[in-house]
């Protein structure tokens, strides 16, 4: 995998760091996982504008985007128990089918 690839994928896992910390900051009133959040939120945007030097925005964009969405969702459901449903999954599928798909048009491009 290309070292820019790498740095999309700790782009990815910083944003979902940092929407798990959200979650515990208390809206803010809770000042290290609200620090915390914010730090994770700043790398994964350096993370991305390093990896937009290389590669094309209508890849990187969506692919991190799309991935901490799901990424998000997906540690909602199997490790903060939240809800389950045909349809929440199905749009975590959905996501990704489209993250899969742009990387197929620009391969094809």
């Amino acid at each position: 995998m290309m070292p820019e690839w790498l740095l999309v994928l700790g782009a990815i896992a910083c944003e979902v760091a940092a929407a798990l910390l959200l979650r515990r900051s208390d809206g803010f009133r809770k000042p290290l996982p609200s620090l915390f959040a914010l730090l994770a939120f700043g790398a994964a945007f350096y993370l991305v504008s390093r990896a937009l030097v290389s590669l094309p925005m209508s890849l990187v964009y969506p692919i991190w985007a799309g991935g901490g969405t799901a990424g998000v969702a997906l540690i909602g459901i199997l490790a903060l128990s939240e809800r389950r449903n045909p349809a929440k999954l199905c749009g975590i599928v959905l996501v990704v089918v489209g993250i899969v798909l742009l990387n197929l048009a620009e391969a094809g491009a």
